[in-house]
């Protein structure tokens, strides 16, 4: 009997000696926790990409409404009634979560080491001021963008809600009231000659899913004209481009409306009566930036779109010839890293555009300097594959514009940031790369402009007229700060500067 008690002791203590070396640790726990319950709205985002604090105190009470998980005074959490509902997470598990977050973030995010360190010069270009705008009041430009035809720049602020027409010497020329600031142009032309400008109004630069904004149609050059709504009550829309989907001769638009937590991407159908109808093409906030063209080689329209709200990424949205889309995932990112833009660009002259992509926007639940904020190129591959080629830190990074701007036959870029670290390295807010080559070696330059302003848009054009590629560069002088403490110290009054290239 004490032979069989030993035997079945034995057995059972190797049972537990044997789960135990196979149950999951607290870590493990966690992460698959995170993985169940985050990637239904987004990829899962590691501890390591914030500290414990933003963590703790920001983003995982801004997160626990979203699964279910009541929230009191800051970060302290109790259950709700009853069981959870499909995709909520139990409070036991919740807490949990918040530990696993708690016990693997790190204290504080170490800087990113850029690989080049910054030149101190003007790379070739000089600076000119707007005429007469050195008065107190406060500029807060949403837009700058040069018309090639009429060469005139056209600005406009959050503050005042105007529409500014400025002349080659940088003199103010006319002013409009608009309903609400424009954030982009789209200039349309009709046999060559000018025809009314496509305008995009946000309603509101503030996150809400408020209807407000507007696409409607105007004169920009005649200041008695008034506007036409082609399509109102959008959510926050910040760029609209044109093209026949249906290739019935008349151009159909395509509006990104980024929204807070609505919004969507839109084909606004022109009819034979030149009216728009609104067609969904994906009902999703953050669509923030949009390309047009035959991407797949059927000889019909395309649209690639970054989508910059939860669900990050790159999405190629390929013309059905039948009134749809085929939506194709390129790229994902984390919901950290903020997406701002992206440009498409040969920059390894294989006949492939690659992707040129930026994030920094910080004005959010993590609102701390971030290691992966910056440029980033991703090489097209074929058959829809990209890969990471070449990254540049860059905090709080905002636009990026690729050109040939020293004539040399290689890419170089310009680039912008809006939470660009004031304290520590305020150049960064705008920073001129050099092609060295075709292999993404890149010289980065910045000019001494900090003190001129805080840029969040910017314009790459010929504005002289002398062959090589200006830059306008948009001053949005007060807020959104993100630095405790940090008193502005530049220019905010001035609306833009334009640097132009002396390459000629």
């Amino acid at each position: 009997m004490r032979a069989v008690l030993t035997t079945l002791f034995l057995v059972f203590t190797g049972l537990a000696i044997f789960s135990s070396c196979f149950a999951p640790s607290a870590k493990e726990k966690g992460k698959m926790l995170a993985d169940k319950y985050c990637s239904s709205c987004h990829l899962p985002v590691d501890p390591s990409l914030l500290d414990k604090e933003t963590w703790t105190k920001h983003v995982l009470p801004a997160m626990a409404p979203k699964l279910g998980i009541r929230v009191w005074s800051g970060d302290q959490y109790y259950p709700v009634e009853g069981k959870p509902q499909p995709g909520q997470i139990s409070f036991n598990e919740w807490v949990e979560l918040v530990k696993y977050y708690e016990t693997q973030a790190p204290a504080k995010l170490t800087p990113a080491k850029p690989p080049v360190p910054l030149q101190r010069d003007w790379f070739g270009f000089s600076m000119k001021h707007p005429v007469g705008v050195d008065s107190p009041g406060l500029a807060a430009t949403t837009l700058v963008s040069f018309d090639t035809a009429t060469r005139h720049i056209f600005t406009s602020d959050s503050y005042t809600s105007t529409l500014d027409t400025w002349d080659s010497s940088l003199r103010k020329t006319g002013s409009r009231k608009m309903p609400s600031p424009v954030v982009d142009i789209l200039y349309t032309r009709d046999g060559g000659k000018s025809s009314p400008a496509i305008i995009t109004q946000i309603g509101n630069m503030r996150a809400l899913d408020a209807p407000a904004g507007i696409i409607s149609e105007l004169n920009i050059n005649d200041l008695h004209s008034k506007q036409k709504d082609l399509m109102p009550f959008l959510k926050r829309p910040v760029q609209t481009l044109q093209a026949d989907f249906d290739k019935d001769s008349l151009v159909d638009l395509l509006v990104c409306a980024f929204g807070h937590n609505q919004g969507g991407l839109y084909w606004l159908k022109q009819l034979p009566d030149h009216r728009y109808e609104q067609k969904t093409i994906t009902e999703v906030p953050g669509a923030i930036h949009a390309a047009v063209g035959d991407f797949n080689g059927d000889g019909w329209p395309d649209a690639m779109v970054l989508f910059a709200a939860a669900d990050e990424g790159i999405w190629l949205y390929e013309n059905d010839r039948h009134g749809g889309f085929k939506s194709t995932n390129l790229l994902r990112f984390p919901p950290l890293n903020g997406s701002t833009s992206f440009q498409l660009v040969d920059f390894n002259q294989d006949g492939k555009l690659d992707i040129l992509y930026t994030c920094g926007d910080n004005a959010d639940f993590s609102m701390v300097l971030k290691p992966y904020h910056g440029l980033y190129v991703y090489i097209n591959e074929g058959n829809n594959s990209y890969r990471q080629a070449w990254f540049y830190p860059v905090n709080g990074c905002t636009k990026a514009v690729a050109a040939d701007f020293n004539l040399d036959g290689k890419t170089d870029i310009a680039a912008i940031a809006f939470f660009a670290d004031m304290q520590n390295n305020p150049a960064e807010k705008f920073i001129l790369f050099e092609g060295k080559d075709h292999q993404l070696n890149f010289t980065p330059h910045a000019p001494p402009i900090e003190k001129e302003g805080r840029w969040i848009c910017m314009d790459v054009k010929d504005i002289d007229g002398d062959g090589d590629e200006d830059i306008i560069l948009g001053n949005y002088g007060r807020g959104f700060v993100i630095l405790d403490g940090y008193k502005p110290d530049w220019k905010e009054y001035q609306p833009f500067i334009v640097l132009e290239n002396k390459q000629k």
